[in-house]
């Protein structure tokens, strides 16, 4: 597609057709972004009424890591762009559709089919980092049994990766089948778990070295048309977060850094995006100690701590995304400081219902984000508290104080 010369009619000839594939909450605000430039939006999910497909055009429920039933339905609503929103997604149809085209039809895939093929196993993004971009990551191996989770921990596999370590499934996200494992105690129980919880089930996990880090940020960069007519990359402000079993819990823009710290971030998310190519938005993870800094993970579409962006910057990660998408200029400056806190469902519901909402916009600057996810979890992520302030400690107890009020019930 390139550049958006022209932006046709939603539901008319002339539209300009994008499919999401995904449609959780940070689906849903892509969803409302593209609307707002005039796209014709296709929202696809694995279940009915998914946040996003509450405000697509129209949607469809698809198990989209069936390559088979992904190509149908590219080639029955023949979209000018399909964007990955999420990882379980049969990436080698991806791959070869955008290679093959779908019968005569060439959409384009965001960034590229082959990033969402990458980033999804992390062993595939992990190698590309060290081993061919050569920055600097914890130290990992990987198994495929007990037998060889326990050889690279103990050194039988050298040099052994030792105590603490953390163990992942090579196919997951927020932090499912994810543990620290501090001791020989540990092992067998996160293996089971990395078995039980990864997003395709058993299989292949990573074991990474412990980093004795400061703090993580989050440094989203954008791939987008410049001034040039050729794509550049931009950055937004550090995004600094607290993740609580690789889950993202609290998130503030923007995070204080030494200038080398930040330097050194954006070099080698310039370097990973690069390589990745394609437009759009990417989160990238890296951990800092002082002037260090290790490259963690890369998520080639809007990243849960960007929620913050509703609050901080004068385009939020989201409208950032569609932008750079449709091949539209970008602006990554940020308007104040601010945070985001989680508001979690609390209970195995479905329909939930939420008090409280009132009393928590009484909070000076603060916003709310209610996502519209039809069931319920104790530990599922069903709304986000955002808030403004002078400084982002401030902001941090804003947005906390905000999400706390927010209470879910029965409904």
């Amino acid at each position: 597609m390139g550049i958006a010369k022209r932006i046709g009619t939603p539901l008319s000839p002339s539209a300009t057709r994008v499919m999401l594939l995904g449609c959780g909450e940070l689906g849903k605000e892509v969803i409302i972004a593209l609307q707002r430039l005039g796209c014709e939006v296709i929202g696809v999910d694995r279940y009915p009424d998914a946040p996003g497909m509450q405000v697509a055009h129209r949607s469809h429920v698809v198990n989209m890591t069936d390559g088979a039933a992904l190509r149908a339905l590219i080639e029955k609503e023949q979209p000018a762009l399909v964007v990955p929103e999420i990882e379980a997604i049969a990436t080698a149809a991806l791959v070869e559709m955008e290679r093959d085209g779908v019968a005569g039809h060439f959409p384009e895939f965001i960034p590229t089919a082959r990033a969402a093929q990458l980033t999804m196993n992390r062993e595939g993004i992990r190698r590309l980092a060290a081993e061919e971009l050569g920055l600097a990551t914890s130290p990992y191996k990987f198994a495929d049994s007990l037998a060889e989770l326990q050889a690279a921990i103990d050194g039988s596999d050298k040099p052994g990766i030792g105590y603490p370590c953390v163990i992942k499934p090579v196919m997951s996200s927020s932090g499912k089948g994810q543990s620290l494992v501090k001791s020989a105690a540990d092992v067998q129980q996160a293996w089971d778990y990395s078995q039980a919880a990864g997003r395709v089930g058993a299989g292949r996990i990573i074991v990474e070295g412990f980093i004795d880090f400061d703090y993580e940020i989050t440094q989203l960069t954008v791939r987008a048309v410049g001034g040039s007519g050729e794509v550049e990359t931009f950055f937004c402000e550090p995004i600094g977060h607290v993740q609580v079993n690789g889950d993202y819990v609290e998130s503030w823009q923007p995070m204080a850094m030494t200038p080398v710290a930040l330097q050194k971030s954006r070099d080698m998310a310039r370097a990973v995006t690069s390589n990745l190519g394609g437009r759009g938005i990417f989160g990238v993870e890296l951990f800092v100690k002082g002037d260090n800094v290790w490259f963690s993970e890369v998520s080639p579409r809007p990243h849960d701590t960007g929620l913050v962006t509703l609050a901080t910057q004068r385009l939020s990660e989201f409208e950032l995304h569609a932008r750079a998408i449709l091949g539209l200029p970008v602006d990554t400056s940020l308007r104040r400081p601010g945070a985001s806190a989680v508001i979690y469902g609390g209970m195995e519901e479905k329909g939930i219902a939420f008090e409280g909402a009132a009393e928590a916009l009484q909070v000076p600057e603060s916003d709310l984000r209610l996502f519209g996810k039809p069931e319920s979890f104790v530990k599922r992520r069903m709304g986000v508290a955002v808030a403004n302030a002078d400084t982002t400690d401030e902001a941090r107890q804003r947005a906390k104080l905000a999400a706390s009020r927010v209470k879910p019930v029965k409904g």
